[in-house]
Order: structure tokens, then C-alpha cells, then sequence
């Protein structure tokens, strides 16, 4: 008889409590082996048993970003949906929030750090030019909880005599162009300019890259640092510009030095 053999592809789940902290399409992207080793690294998995493993709470985290206008308990549920068969306590929206302080920011910070990156093929449409991986830098501004627990850290707008608005988060990102996968991001307050979390940035780039930006991320400072990481750039200028041309060339480009200090 001709023998056989078959090789099958196993993996442990685990029952009962532990449950919830294998959730659906979420353990599909962000396999849950990956999240317990970050949890060792970061030194915050649970010392006992809990209702709320850590596991749990950052597949929790990362369903809230994905549901964003949804109460904590909206959100719990949506997780937990598929195990209803197991007959899963519901925790108070206050349970939830005593776990996410327990679990901390740092599992979360280095999950994002092995996650990141670039994934384009050569064939990704948009993804590359003459051979360089094209990447976008660009940032935003968030609304976040008018709060003082928030405030203090990220204060509101004010003019002579009144606040005004929600307190804002300034994001900046490095995206791959074609896939917008996040290569590296920063964020803070936003009385910090653009470029001071722009240059927190520069580390991800290398000479593989073609570097686009927008207005305003043409200083000389800057640009002398983004040449630094090796990385090709086109960076669009402000009509405020006058550079020093040095050299016209046939197809109506010019060579130009920048000096000096430049602010927009």
C-alpha cells in the first residue's frame, strides 16, 4: 500500500474566560500569539486570573479605533457577538476602563511597531516610480474629549478671554503611497508645529524611498535631515520661496540652493 501522510495546521485556543481574547476577524490580522508575546515583552499580562485578560483589552483597544462612535459597551458587544454560547459576562463601560489603565499604553505602542511597515509589490499600482517606493508625509488634526483629565495635556483653543472648541491632537503619518500602510506616526499636542513631529518621523525612511510632502515641510533644517536618512524627496514650496537658482536646464527645471533659516 502507497503511504501517506498529511500534515495539518493546528493552533491552541483557549476556553472558557480566556474566550473573548480570540475575536473574530481581528485575530485574523493581528494574530493573538503575537499579542501575548507583546504582553510578555511589555510586562502586562495579567498576575491572576481576570474576567478581563489582557489579551482581551487590547483586541478591545483596537475595536474601538475601528468603532469609533460606539460606547464602550457597543463596542464589547460587536467582540463578543460570536461567543454568545459561552454566556459571557457583560462588563460595565467602569470595568472596561479600569482595564485599559491596568494594561497601560505600552503593549499597544509596541504592537504598533512590529505591525507597521511597508507592503507594496513592485506591481502595486501607485506604490512606486522608477524603481523607488513612493511614500507620503502629511499630518491632521483630531477632536478629542473635552475633558480635564484630557486638557491638561492637550488644551483647548483660546483667544483674549475664552476657550473655544474641542482640545486638538495634531497627528503626523508616513504612509506608503498606492496601499496607505502606516510606516511610522506621531502625535501630540497641537501647539507643537508640523515639523517638530515630522523630524520624530525621519528613522523609517531610507534610500529605497522617493519622499512626497506637502508646503510647509520645506525648511532647510528639515530637508538637510530628510537628505540625511538617504531618501530621494519631493517636497512641493510656498510661493514665499525665492531660492537661488544655479542652473536652468533644458526641460525648463532649474537647479536652486536653499540657505538660511526659512519659516512659512
Amino acid at each position: 500500500m502507497q503511504e501517506k501522510s498529511a500534515i495539518a495546521r493546528t493552533s491552541e485556543t483557549a476556553a472558557g474566560v480566556h474566550a473573548p481574547g480570540h475575536l473574530g476577524e481581528l485575530t485574523q490580522i493581528v494574530d493573538f500569539a503575537l499579542v501575548d508575546a507583546v504582553l510578555d515583552e511589555t510586562g502586562a499580562r495579567e498576575k491572576r486570573l481576570r474576567l478581563l485578560p489582557s489579551r482581551m483589552v487590547v483586541y478591545f483597544v483596537l475595536a474601538l479605533a475601528l468603532f469609533e462612535h460606539c460606547s464602550y459597551q457597543a463596542v464589547w458587544g460587536k467582540l463578543t457577538t460570536p461567543l454568545a454560547a459561552l454566556a459571557l459576562v457583560r462588563p460595565a463601560a467602569s470595568s472596561l476602563t479600569r482595564a485599559r489603565r491596568r494594561v497601560g499604553t505600552a503593549p499597544l505602542h509596541r504592537l504598533f511597531e512590529i505591525l507597521t511597515g511597508s507592503v507594496a509589490n513592485p506591481a502595486q499600482a501607485g506604490s512606486f516610480y522608477r524603481g523607488l517606493r513612493t511614500v507620503g508625509l502629511d499630518g491632521t488634526h483630531l477632536h478629542i474629549p473635552d475633558h480635564e483629565q484630557v486638557t491638561w495635556h492637550y488644551p483647548k483653543r483660546s483667544g483674549d478671554t475664552l476657550e473655544f472648541g474641542y482640545p486638538l491632537l495634531r497627528l503626523l503619518a508616513v504612509v506608503e503611497c498606492g496601499t496607505r500602510a502606516v510606516l511610522a506616526a506621531a502625535f501630540g499636542p497641537e501647539d507643537e508645529g508640523e515639523l517638530f513631529y515630522a523630524q520624530r518621523l525621519l528613522g523609517c525612511l531610507n534610500a529605497s524611498m522617493l519622499l512626497l510632502a506637502d508646503a510647509g515641510f520645506d525648511t532647510v533644517e528639515f530637508l538637510r535631515e530628510a537628505a540625511g536618512t538617504g531618501a530621494p524627496f519631493l517636497v512641493r514650496s510656498s510661493a514665499r520661496r525665492r531660492p537661488t537658482i544655479q542652473r536652468r536646464l533644458l526641460d525648463g527645471s532649474c537647479l536652486a540652493r536653499l540657505s538660511g533659516v526659512y519659516r512659512a
